[in-house]
């Protein structure tokens, strides 16, 4: 599991931030000040800071700095400041990726994504901490970070399809239903339960750990690992 320091001083947008990377199934925490990340930094080095530049006790480029000094994570931008002196002035201080607000959910996951998979190739992740899911819809497999094959049936490969296409993004129980019926045959929300609990049965026998298959009240399902579909 990875670990995300979130620096931002908007309650908000903090808290907006740590619940979506946890359901993406990263180990997520924040932090709203200069003096709050240097502590955050001292007790635990993360994988990735997401650092916003207008901390209310410094600039977030001196604090980029300071992660710098301190370690060797992925650096995140994440501000408002939109023009190219200070898209230059983050790349100097230690940034690896900068993002303009407002920077849609969707796209800090594909940064975070990119950035893990680059710390990863330069040795810089602990093994096994970037394991991507591989879901073949060939042969009808999913292949764990682990290297764990899986056999599914139909009905998982398509649950599991519509959840990677989707990767995390909700899908509603509804829409899966539909993604789960067979020609003559009927699917309910009960049906789909079966297959949830039969699937993360399955990878829990392969792993021997929490499946990323999770449950969102009032929503539906999400899939919070790094995935890929092979056809």
């Amino acid at each position: 599991m990875n670990r995300i320091l979130v620096v931002e001083d908007e309650p908000a947008l903090r808290r907006d931030l740590v619940e979506y990377l946890s359901l993406l199934g990263h180990a997520s925490k924040g932090v709203a000040s200069r003096r709050e990340l240097i502590e955050a930094l001292d007790a635990e080095i993360p994988d990735i800071v997401i650092l916003d530049v207008g901390l209310p006790d410094g600039s977030g480029f001196d604090s980029a700095r300071d992660i710098r000094i301190r370690c060797d994570c992925g650096v995140i931008m994440l501000t408002a400041l939109s023009e190219s002196d200070d898209r230059i002035a983050g790349f100097d201080s230690g940034a690896d990726i900068y993002l303009v607000k407002p920077a849609s959910l969707p796209e800090i996951r594909a940064s975070v994504q990119s950035l893990l998979r680059r710390l990863a190739n330069a040795g810089k992740l602990a093994p096994g901490e970037n394991g991507v899911w591989r879901l073949n819809a060939v042969d009808w497999y999913l292949t764990t970070p682990n290297g764990k094959m899986i056999k599914l049936t139909a009905t998982e490969l398509s649950f599991l399809t519509a959840l990677f296409e989707r990767v995390g993004q909700p899908c509603s129980r509804d829409w899966l239903v539909q993604a789960i019926i067979r020609p003559q045959a009927v699917a309910d929300a009960r049906n789909l339960d079966t297959v949830v609990n039969r699937l993360r049965r399955k990878i829990r026998q392969a792993t021997e750990a929490e499946p990323p298959i999770k449950m969102i009240y009032g929503q539906g399902y999400i899939f919070s690992a790094s995935c890929r579909v092979d056809r």
